[in-house]
């Protein structure tokens, strides 16, 4: 069985196979409105499944580094069971009961179940990965996370298919015991490489929370939060704002089918692009100022032509250009951020407690799957659907995460 121990089949193929079946939790908008139909609530209601799913992802990763540290098997495990047994229980929630009972049960099981799956499988494959992968951390990485983009393409289309044909809680239990299959697989492939030997945890002065008194551990956790926080904003409104642009367009309907599908792309190219790159920088905070730069720019320019507006006045071709490259790029920042985070954490902490670390920097996630939508929400509730603030707020936050990755994560300091 030779063939199996080398990087790609013991770190690259489980990390993809774990990423790409828990990445499918950004399919929420393609089945949200039909599971708020089926229960009979509403679909805002509704929606808060995904803030809690994605808030437990944060805070389960969190809390959950000292045992990926310590038994990956263990952790991608409980990771397999978790995302399924969540999956499989919003299907009977859905299929047997309604209302408010429904709404509690849809809560538990996608929201809190199995966003603990998602976030310890979010985990568990990174720190192998930059194991193997030791001279490419960010490609290493960047394969991993770029999984976790891609679900979202590729599950999207099965799910339609699934749902059409036999129902929205069938297409819960088919994929549940999917992911659960193809997660198993990955949890039997992966394994860390012969010769390394975990630190001894025990009679370690290694307090997590303390890394929250550390200036460059806190500028990274802020800008990481910023940077989702503003793209879950722009993000999870992406087909409101294509109807909103292009509502007199015969094109609208192939807009509105192909764009989601093109982002998702651009946001897996993203992931692996700018993790590829910044193995080639001498410093890979670089990254993220680009990502800031480039987000400022398109955002300011997106608000001065008045682009997300139906009366802008301005050219058509003009005005769908530059909505286009808003979402391009966002979404491009958007899984650059996330795939470059690891590395940048080993560079400036070391790879002995990186699962501990990142997870803690993955709180930042939690707090904004929380924030980001919400914050446009609201917006949009309160100015009769004003795009242009949503887009003065998040240039506002990118400039604040420029500022911080400049002046408090700065330039690396010697590796530990």
């Amino acid at each position: 069985m030779g063939f199996l121990n080398n990087k790609w089949m013991r770190a690259a193929v489980p990390a993809l196979l774990i990423h790409c079946s828990v990445g499918t939790v950004y399919c929420w908008s393609t089945f949200k409105e039909a599971v708020a139909e089926k229960i009979g609530m509403d679909a805002f209601s509704v929606g808060w499944a995904f803030s809690l799913a994605i808030f437990f992802l944060g805070m389960s990763a969190a809390f959950v580094g000292k045992l990926v540290e310590r038994d990956i098997h263990k952790s991608s495990l409980i990771s397999c069971i978790c995302f399924s047994l969540g999956m499989v229980g919003t299907g009977l929630f859905i299929q047997f009961t309604s209302g408010i009972f429904a709404l509690i049960g849809i809560y538990l099981c996608y929201g809190c179940i199995m966003g603990i799956g998602l976030g310890i499988g979010y985990l568990t494959p990174v720190k192998t990965l930059m194991l193997w992968f030791s001279d490419r951390k960010g490609l290493a990485t960047g394969i991993s996370i770029m999984g976790f983009g891609l679900a979202k393409a590729i599950a999207t289309p099965v799910m339609m298919a699934i749902k059409d044909s036999l129902g929205i809680s069938a297409m819960f239990y088919i994929l549940g015991a999917a992911y659960f299959v193809i997660m198993f697989i990955g949890h039997l492939l992966l394994k860390k490489p012969e010769g390394w030997v975990e630190p001894d945890a025990k009679g370690s002065d290694f307090k997590p929370l303390s890394m929250f008194k550390d200036k460059t551990f806190v500028g990274i956790w802020i800008m990481f939060f910023i940077n989702i926080h503003c793209g879950l904003a722009l993000i999870t409104y992406e087909t409101q704002i294509i109807k909103t642009v292009f509502a007199s367009s015969l094109a609208l309907t192939a807009l509105i089918g192909i764009v989601p599908s093109i982002t998702a792309a651009v946001n897996a190219l993203g992931r692996i692009g700018y993790s590829s790159i910044s193995d080639k920088m001498k410093e890979r905070n670089t990254v993220y100022k680009i990502i800031f730069t480039s987000c400022i720019a398109v955002s300011a320019l997106a608000f001065v032509t008045g682009a997300i507006s139906i009366d802008s006045g301005t050219n058509a071709f003009i005005i769908g250009a530059i909505v286009i490259a808003l979402l391009l790029i966002v979404n491009l920042g958007y899984g650059g951020g996330f795939s470059t985070l690891p590395a940048l954490l080993s560079e400036r902490f070391g790879m002995d407690r990186i699962s501990k670390i990142h997870g803690l920097a993955l709180s930042a996630w939690a707090i904004a799957g929380l924030t980001g939508n919400n914050m446009s929400e609201l917006i949009l509730k309160n100015t009769n659907n004003n795009y242009n603030l949503v887009l003065i707020a998040i240039a506002v936050l990118y400039a604040v995460a420029l500022v911080v990755c400049i002046t408090m994560v700065g330039k690396k300091a010697k590796q530990k």
